[in-house]
C-alpha cells in the first residue's frame, strides 16, 4: 500500500492537527506517517499532503488527550511536541495510536516496549530537563523605563534547544505575579509576555525581528555590577575546577547569565 505522509508545521499545533487528520483519513495508521517541515530526499511510492495548523482540530485533538490519557500523559505528549529534533512528529503520532487505538491508554507512556512510545519519553525528559535548568538558570533584568511604559519591566534573553516557555511561563507567573516581565527565545523568535497580575502569553515576532541592546536601568546596572564581583570573588581560586562547573552549568546556560557576562 501507498505510504502517505502528513507535512506539518514544526509547533503543538501543527502536530495535533496532523495527527487529527491522520485518523480523518480512515485507512488505518500503519502507512500514514506524520512529519515535521520538509526533507530533503523524496521518497519513492509516497504521497505527500501539507497540512496548515488548524486551531478547532488542535482543541479536539487536545482535550481527547486531556480526557482519555489524564494530564500526566497529555503533558508528556506535549513536551515531547516541544522538542527540536524532527522525528518528535512520528513519534508522537504513534504514541498517540498506542494509547487510543491499541489500547495502553493513561498508561501510555509505561509502554516502554514500543519504539516510538519509548523515543516520546526520551524527548519529553529531554525537553523536561532543559525547562527545569531554565528555571534555575534564567535570569531577570530590569529595563530603563520610558516615556510610553512608566512601569518597570524585568526582561530575560535565553536560546534553549527546545521549545521551553510555555513550560517556564506558568513557574515564573506563580512566583513573579506582580511583576511586568518578558522571556525572549532568541533561536525562535518567540516571546512569553506577563503582565503584572495578569495572564501570561506568548507573542512570535517576525522573521525580520533583530533584538536592539537592550537599555537597563540605573539600578540594574549597579546590581549586574555588584553581582559580578560577588561571584568573582566568592570562589576559590586553588578550588576552581572549570570541567566540573560545566558539568553543573553548560556554557549554553552561561552564555545568558549575567555573572558570566562581560562588562559593556
Amino acid at each position: 500500500m501507498e505510504e502517505k505522509y502528513l507535512i506539518c508545521e514544526d509547533s503543538l499545533e501543527g502536530i495535533f492537527t496532523g495527527i487529527y487528520d491522520a485518523y480523518a483519513l480512515r485507512e488505518g495508521h500503519e502507512h500514514v506517517h506524520i512529519q515535521v517541515g520538509e526533507e530533503e530526499n523524496l521518497r519513492l511510492f509516497a504521497t505527500y499532503l501539507h497540512i496548515l495548523p488548524d486551531p478547532v482540530k488542535t482543541d479536539k485533538v487536545a482535550n481527547t488527550l486531556r480526557t482519555r490519557l489524564g494530564e500526566h500523559a497529555y503533558h508528556s505528549i506535549c513536551r515531547a511536541a516541544a522538542s527540536c529534533y524532527p522525528d518528535k512528529g512520528e513519534a508522537v503520532y504513534r504514541t498517540v495510536v498506542d494509547a487510543l487505538t491499541a489500547g495502553s491508554g493513561s498508561r501510555v507512556m509505561e509502554n516502554l516496549r514500543n519504539p516510538h512510545v519509548a523515543r516520546c519519553f526520551e524527548l519529553a525528559r529531554f525537553t523536561a530537563n532543559e525547562a527545569h535548568f531554565e528555571t534555575e538558570f534564567l535570569r531577570f533584568q530590569e529595563l530603563a523605563g520610558t516615556e510610553t511604559m512608566k512601569d518597570s519591566v524585568l526582561f530575560s534573553r535565553i536560546g534553549p534547544k527546545n521549545n521551553v516557555i510555555p513550560f517556564i511561563m506558568p513557574h515564573f507567573a506563580d512566583r513573579l505575579s506582580v511583576e511586568n516581565f518578558m522571556v525572549y527565545d532568541e533561536n525562535r523568535k518567540l516571546f512569553g509576555v506577563h503582565p503584572a497580575r495578569g495572564e501570561w502569553y506568548l507573542v512570535t515576532a517576525g522573521e525580520t525581528f533583530v533584538l536592539q541592546n537592550p537599555v537597563w536601568s540605573e539600578k540594574e546596572e549597579a546590581y549586574q555590577e555588584l553581582f559580578r564581583a560577588f561571584h568573582q570573588t566568592i570562589g576559590i581560586k586553588s578550588r576552581e575546577n572549570k570541567k566540573l562547573q560545566r558539568q553543573m552549568c553548560a556554557y549554553r546556560y552561561q552564555d545568558y547569565m549575567v555573572e558570566f557576562a562581560q562588562k559593556g
